[in-house]
This record gives C-alpha cells, structure tokens and sequence, in this order.
C-alpha cells in the first residue's frame, strides 16, 4: 500500500508541476514578449523601464538572448515609464510563478511591497543597473562604474576648454544637467562629474551663469530630452542675452539631443556662434551620428550587451545554489542593505575613436550611422 501511495503521490507531484510550468509560460500584460530556451523549465521575469529608449530595448533583448543561451524561459516587459504599471507587471510575473527577477525600475523607491511579495515566493531579484532603494529584497546588483561615467564627462569638459593642461584659464560658461531624480544612478553620475568640475567653478574658470549648480536644481525627469530642452531654453532666454555657452553637462544622450536643439533654436551651430561641448551617455545611434556631425561632442559608451552577461550570470549562479560573482560589496547602500554588485567599466567615445569602439565591436552597424 506504502508503495502505491508513494506512486500515486508522485504522478500527482509531476502533474502539479506541469501545470505551474504552463502557467510561467503564460504571457503578461501588453507590452510583454516571451522566448522559451532549447532545454530550461524555469522563466525569468525581465522588467526594463520604457520602449522610448533604444538603449531599453536593446537591454531587454540582450537579457532575452543570453538567458535563452543559458537555456530558460523568459518573459519581458516595459512599463512605459508608468511606475504603477511596472510593479502590476512584476505582480503579475509573480503570480505566473516566474523564478527570478532581472528589475530596471522606473521609479527607485517604488518597489517595496512588490519586492516583499517575490521575497516571499523566494524569487531572487536582480537590480539592473538601477539600483532599487528602501528594500532588503534586493539580492544582486549589475551596473557599471557610475561615478567614473560623470568623472569622463567631466574630465572631457576640462580637457576641451585647456584646463586639464594649463593653456588656458577661462573663465568659461557652463550649464548642468542631471538626470531624473528618482533614479538612484542620478547623483552617481553627477556627483563624479562635480567632483572634477567643482575645482574649477570654485576658482571661478568655470562660471554658471543660471546658478543652478544644486543636484536638485538640474534633474531631469525620467531623463526626457524635451523636458531638458525647455530647461536649456528657459536658460538662454533668461540667462544669455549677452556671452555665450561653452559647455554643457548632459548625463544622458537623450537630454543631449534636447540641449542641442534648444542651442541651435538660438543660433548655435554657427562659425560666428560655434555650438558649445555637450556630453552625454549611452552610445545611441542618434548622438553617435550627431557625434559624427560635430553637433554632440562625446558620449559614454556602456556595453549593454556585458551588462546582460552580468545580470543573466547571476541569476544562472543562484538558481544553481551558487554565489554570483562579485566585485563591489561596499559602494551601493539602498538604505536597507550594501547590495552586493558587479560594476563594468564605462568608456568615453568621441569623433577620434566611435569607430573602433562602438562600431568595430559590433554594438553599432556601421550602416545604421549613414
């Protein structure tokens, strides 16, 4: 009797699992798009913030492609930069029994209760390259150096203006810019482009004409480039009647596409009125070409195809009880706990070598940039 009990209880284990993989190869809400690997049985939730963004879509793909190699089940979502909507989509995923979460949050301080209901069903979460605050159930962090992206951005500033090297003392305008202040990355990448500029606002051969040089004063919502653009026109209504921009602090691509067009709506872009340098980040076929243009100066090229790697490895190491490798346990307190991270190394790209780094390693196709 033992022994066909035992046989019963088995056929009814195998037929319950049957159906809780069934119900993790459901697909979410809109937005979603799921793959399915050659041999896994486990799906893993991917949460990226917006469509709007080519670098997101890139990310999502990337992360599908990599876990797919690894052999799982995915299911990924945009949340269209809607907070509400990017944790009923995690909800959902729970529900649908997904075993891990790859999260790129929209709004960093809005996933506590979400995050608390994956704790509970043991599903680890990954942040991807947000990190997410407030919360213990944050397992794995996978970014880059954000402070080294500011330091590049700024570094290119000085470099550019002579300051770097002495042969020229200003004084030179600049503006700043931020990204969107519920991004913890913001004051990341900020804060390393203050920590090389701030010497030379200081000793005044940096001038900020708008006084806007508060963290607080520059962010940009949800890194939107027409919000930046009305910041930078109000800016040179209010701020330029007289002398010009030298520079310009941008943190994101996106904005720097904004900044420029304000610029050029005032007669920038001209021989007598020379576009200023503006930086940026992400590598976006847009600025690249723009970069190529001699419109934006520089970007910071971030390899989201590594990224994808880091995040997928991760989850990879803990769904087979093993530690994710590690290279940075101290920098990133969420105010709950250090979050354990994997930083990759940022790259700053202009004119002289977009070429070898972004199109000869295959991130861009060089007909794209035609």
């Amino acid at each position: 009797m033992r022994t066909r009990r035992a046989a019963l209880a088995a056929i009814a284990s195998a037929a319950s699992l049957a159906l809780t993989l069934s119900a993790c190869g459901q697909s979410g809400e809109g937005g979603s798009k799921e793959e399915s690997g050659s041999t896994g049985d486990a799906t893993i939730g991917i949460s990226m913030p917006t469509k709007s963004s080519e670098r997101w879509i890139a990310d999502g793909d990337n992360v599908v492609a990599d876990l797919k190699s690894k052999g799982y089940k995915t299911q990924l979502v945009f949340g269209e930069d809607d907070p509400a909507k990017q944790v009923s989509q995690i909800e959902n995923m729970i529900t649908q029994g997904v075993k891990a979460l790859i999260v790129a949050a929209i709004d960093n301080k809005s996933m506590n209760n979400v995050l608390q209901q994956a704790k509970d069903a043991n599903i680890p979460v990954i942040s991807y390259d947000r990190l997410i605050l407030g919360t213990e159930n944050v397992d794995y962090y996978a970014s880059f150096d954000n402070e080294k992206v500011g330091e590049l951005q700024g570094n290119y500033i000085v470099e550019k203006l002579g300051l770097k090297d002495g042969s020229k003392k200003g004084p030179f305008n600049i503006e700043l810019f931020a990204g969107s202040n519920d991004d913890n990355n913001t004051r990341y990448f900020f804060n390393g482009a203050m920590n090389v500029l701030k010497p030379y606002i200081d000793k005044k051969q940096l001038v900020v004409k708008s006084g806007e040089t508060d963290i607080t004063k520059v962010t940009t919502l949800r890194w939107d480039g027409a919000t930046a653009q009305r910041r930078m026109d109000d800016i040179l209504t209010k701020d330029y009647k007289s002398g010009k921009v030298d520079a310009v602090l941008s943190p994101y691509d996106g904005i720097s596409i904004g900044i420029l067009s304000a610029l050029k709506s005032d007669g920038y872009g001209s021989k007598s009125k020379p576009l200023p340098i503006v930086t940026g980040q992400d590598a976006e076929v847009g600025s690249v070409k723009s970069i190529i243009a001699d419109e934006q100066s520089m970007t910071v090229y971030k390899d989201t195809r590594e990224l994808a790697k880091v995040a997928s490895n991760m989850v990879d190491a803990l769904l087979n009880d093993k530690k994710p490798e590690t290279n940075d346990t101290e920098t990133y307190d969420n105010g709950s706990k250090v979050v354990p991270a994997y930083l990759l190394k940022p790259v700053a790209v202009d004119k002289t070598n977009y070429q070898e780094v972004v199109v000869d390693s295959g991130y861009i196709k060089e007909s794209d940039l035609k």
